[in-house]
């Protein structure tokens, strides 16, 4: 092992801007001198360019990963009275949305191997009163959507993807995004595709809903001071477009990076892995796995955790309390034990440094520190 690598950030930002840093500053320095910070060419060519790439007709613009996921549920008419069904497991915006919007958050268990949205349980949860279903792609892997789908079709109700940790991921050769209703992205910078700052965006083929979230993102107006529908501020800022703008053509090589980082842990940690000590993440058949974390599962997950802090390794927990044992949910009615699976994820799971700049001799030593902490 070499003796220079002692410590590992769980995210290295600097890493990926300098190559790219006279590019950023130079789209920065337009924005500056055109002064169109709301709205304009930069947002408006950001949105051309992710349209193509995710092979939707429609891509908006939006403030954050949260502000599509509320816009896009708004733009369906998401509101009190309706259920949503969606995950017991994810970052918290993809349930919060649905309470803040006065409709009831309908938890499913996860698949306990890929810990995305687990389809009969879907098809078990659907009521009259089912306005959408929000499925994960989480960690960067799609959700088994045919399943879904079909459910949805046959409810008649809206699919949601919550896309924000998967841009670029891909179900059967086409990119998530474009397989629901809608589909919702987040640019936060951590991300793969991350901004400088807040950043979303959502994503669909229909045009009439394209429209809706157009208004909703500017109060609900399309001409100044004339507003059809109670919208909200979720503009994109044209600065944050002009950086995702020269980040965008980097993505597929990033991503490429991410994978055959992915696929070193799969080898060094395969002796931990044959003893049982450490369960690998899988990329299921059809899926393309973009390992926006890379995401592995442990006994006694916090003490490796705490050890491997000791050794300067950044490690993450994604995510401790499932929302069905969160204290804000506790009205709804769920109690422990309901969703074994996700509970199980929330005491095992462990993401591992991933980003595509991580050396092998990083890696080398990750691993050597989870095979000193395991013991």
């Amino acid at each position: 092992m070499p003796s220079h690598v002692t410590s590992v950030p769980l995210l290295d930002l600097n890493a990926q801007f300098a190559p790219i840093r006279d590019d950023v500053l130079a789209a920065i320095t337009r924005v500056c001198d055109s002064q169109r910070f709301i709205g304009g060419p930069e947002v408006e060519g950001l949105e051309r360019e992710l349209a193509a790439a995710l092979e939707v007709a429609e891509a908006v613009g939006v403030s954050s990963g949260t502000d599509a996921l509320m816009a896009a549920m708004m733009a369906i008419g998401v509101g009190p009275g309706d259920e949503v069904v969606t995950t017991a497991y994810s970052f918290f915006a993809t349930a919060g949305c649905i309470a803040r919007l006065g409709a009831r958050p309908v938890f499913v268990d996860i698949d306990p191997v890929t810990c995305n949205l687990e389809p009969a349980g879907v098809a078990a949860a659907l009521r009259p009163r089912t306005k959408a279903i929000v499925p994960v792609h989480l960690y960067g892997c799609s959700a088994d959507m045919t399943p879904i789908l079909d459910a949805a079709g046959r409810a008649g109700v809206a699919v949601i993807e919550d896309a924000a940790q998967a841009i670029g991921a891909r179900y059967h050769g086409r990119p998530v995004g474009g397989l629901g209703t809608l589909g919702c992205f987040s640019f936060f910078p951590s991300k793969n595709l991350g901004a400088f700052g807040d950043g979303g965006l959502v994503t669909t083929s229909d045009p009439s809903l394209a429209h809706r979230v157009r208004l909703i993102r500017n109060h609900g107006a399309e001409t100044k001071y004339r507003h059809a529908m109670v919208g909200a501020n979720f503009r994109l800022d044209a600065l944050q477009a002009a950086v995702l703008r020269v980040k965008l053509p980097h993505l597929a090589a990033w991503t490429g990076a991410r994978r055959r980082n992915a696929d070193r842990y799969r080898d060094l940690l395969a002796p931990l892995a044959a003893k049982g000590r450490v369960r690998l993440p899988v990329e299921p058949a059809g899926c393309f796995h973009i390992y926006n974390q890379f995401v592995i599962r442990v006994d006694s997950r916090d003490r490796v955790k705490a050890g491997l802090d000791a050794r300067r390794v950044g490690a993450e927990i994604y995510y401790p309390v499932p929302f069905h044992l969160q204290e804000c949910f506790a009205h709804l009615g769920y109690r422990k034990g309901q969703f074994p699976a996700a509970e199980d994820a929330a005491d095992e799971t462990l993401a591992l440094p991933i980003y595509g700049e991580l050396t092998e001799d990083q890696q080398r030593y990750v691993v050597e520190s989870i095979a000193q902490v395991i013991g």
